[in-house]
């Protein structure tokens, strides 16, 4: 085996071993970049095909550096590569986050003696180009200038050519999932970034969902606060509003009051059947008051003994018939809680309903 294969031999295991999750703050030129995409969004990827043939022709410095790595790649080996975006490093790792895809990263060293070989054999193999397209955002760059140049030195480059798999990061910084030095077949490649996605894809992809899940949680919470804090300002308002009103007797109200008044000439006693002693405990107990919001903006407001059950209150709303209510489970906002089957023979008092609780009618 030559000098050169046992290298490639030992750089590709190296890399297979490479860097897992490597947090990396980014420089300031970046970073502005990435303040730009936040404010503009995506540009155009491509230019119209006389430019780019005109380019070709052109010194590489004088080349926008955006389409200096196309145009010295394609300018060498032709057309035949994965679809790298001729953008900055921050428009593509927000084009990645978007896509919801890792960032594979080239950096580009023409003049470096693996260069090459690693590009006519395994970025230009029709298994990397589909692999790449199909799974990732691919973005190249020349290791000695602009973006290529800020990435080489913030990632430690020592060897080339240069690959690395990125994921988007909180704050100012990125993670490198894995990171390659020196050539390696096409096999060996898709190989490598194939058991990156297998190994960090559901980690990264499970952190994501919950970090979605509790965004909505949150929102949905706060609009919930939101109604029942307006709710409970109108009921203030309600009952500040009755008890500031004029008392005015019904004339109904004032005849009986005078007759009350009058003397009496006979008075008779009527006994009264002795009621169960299970309903005489009830009565006695303090009451309850329920507010019912529904789905459809309609209150209802009920007063329950302390001792009533919660599965009382379904059997209230089962009996108004309303529209929406076959399926559907009690929610109280502050705290949240739901009331549902495990609930159902608690007493109002038990489940924290009494003296006054707003409950909100969730359809299931």
């Amino acid at each position: 085996m030559s000098s050169t294969m046992r290298e490639t031999s030992r750089l590709a295991e190296a890399s297979i071993n490479g860097i897992v999750r490597r947090m990396v703050n980014l420089p300031r030129s970046i970073l502005e970049g990435f303040s730009r995409v936040m404010g503009g969004g995506r540009r155009s990827q491509t230019l119209p095909s006389s430019y780019q043939y005109q380019i070709l022709e052109q010194d590489i410095q004088n080349v926008p550096e955006e389409w200096s790595f196309l145009t010295s790649f394609e300018y060498q080996y032709g057309s035949m590569h994965p679809f790298f975006y001729a953008c900055r490093f921050a428009e593509a790792m927000k084009i990645a986050e978007d896509d919801h895809k890792f960032l594979f990263l080239y950096l580009h060293s023409p003049d470096h003696p693996f260069t090459p070989s690693f590009c006519e054999e395994t970025l230009r193999s029709e298994l990397v180009v589909q692999f790449l397209d199909a799974n990732f955002i691919s973005w190249g760059a020349l290791a000695n200038r602009g973006d290529g140049l800020q990435m080489a030195t913030t990632l430690g480059a020592t060897n080339f050519p240069f690959c690395a798999v990125i994921a988007p990061a909180r704050g100012e910084s990125i993670t490198v999932l894995q990171q390659l030095e020196g050539p390696v077949s096409p096999a060996e490649l898709v190989e490598i970034l194939q058991r990156t996605m297998e190994e960090q894809g559901s980690a990264f992809g499970s952190s994501k969902l919950k970090r979605d899940e509790k965004i909505r949680a949150d929102r949905r919470l706060r609009e919930e606060q939101d109604r029942a804090y307006h709710a409970a300002l109108q009921e203030d308002k309600e009952r500040e509003r009755l008890k500031n009103r004029p008392r005015v007797i019904p004339k109904k109200a004032y005849e009986e009051r005078l007759k009350q008044n009058s003397p009496k000439k006979h008075t008779f006693t009527h006994e009264t059947p002795n009621k169960d002693p299970a309903s005489k405990a009830k009565d006695s107990q303090p009451s309850s008051q329920i507010l019912i919001r529904f789905p459809n903006g309609e209150r209802r407001e009920k007063s329950f003994s302390s001792m009533d059950k919660v599965k009382s209150i379904y059997s209230y709303i089962d009996s108004l018939g309303l529209a929406g209510t076959e399926h559907y489970r009690l929610i109280a906002s502050f705290p949240r809680r739901v009331y549902g089957m495990d609930e159902m023979n608690m007493t109002l008092k038990d489940a924290g309903l009494h003296p006054r609780a707003s409950l909100f009618l969730e359809r299931q």
